[in-house]
């Protein structure tokens, strides 16, 4: 099993990326987002616990998202390895998801993260503004703030994963296929040590 983590900020292809990597690598895709709301729409003990939670306005506890991370890794035994969009972003989300991938006899293989200088990142954002009907994509200042949010939020994620020499930066900028190139190019090489 190899397993993912894909780092990008808002506006960086990383959805692009993700499901092309997905369909290449044969991996499941984890998003704790839609993990979350599957839960819920599902009425399971974790969903129940975390949509109450919630409706008192308070961020679902790490401890519930790594149950829930367990229990998709449980539904998916014959995966050949999972992508992890959005989540660990704390050092402490970071421990806890290795902690519960070495019970399951597994690591992160590799941490990939796609760097888009900021101005390049604006202008995506707002072009894709003109036709997402994201009101959070139309805002030049918002999205200086989301862009500063990510970068403070993955920093530690991405120091935590660089001490065990797991972190691989590449250029975000250039052509779909040359993005796309690069990243397998760090995949293979680190699915080729194991």
């Amino acid at each position: 099993m190899f397993n993912i983590i894909l780092f990008g900020p808002p506006g960086s292809g990383k959805g692009t990326q993700s499901e092309r990597l997905i369909a290449t690598y044969g991996l499941k895709h984890l998003s704790t987002g839609d993990l979350l709301r599957s839960e819920i729409a599902n009425k399971t003990p974790l969903g129940i616990e975390a949509k109450s939670i919630m409706d008192k306005g308070q961020l679902v506890p790490d401890e519930v998202v790594i149950g829930m991370i367990s229990s998709a890794l449980e539904a998916n035994p014959a995966a050949k390895g999972f992508l992890f969009d959005g989540f660990p972003r704390t050092t402490a989300q970071s421990e806890a998801l290795d902690k519960l991938l070495r019970l399951k006899n597994t690591e992160i293989g590799v941490v990939l993260a796609l760097e888009v200088s900021e101005e390049e990142l604006v202008k995506r954002l707002l072009n894709r503004g003109l036709t997402s009907g994201r009101s959070d994509d139309t805002n030049e200042s918002v999205i200086r703030a989301r862009i500063t949010e990510y970068k403070d939020k993955t920093t530690v994620v991405a120091n935590y994963y660089s001490k065990y020499d797991k972190v691989v930066t590449l250029k975000g900028e250039g052509t779909v296929d040359e993005i796309f190139d690069s990243l397998c190019s760090e995949i293979n090489k680190r699915m080729s040590s194991i």
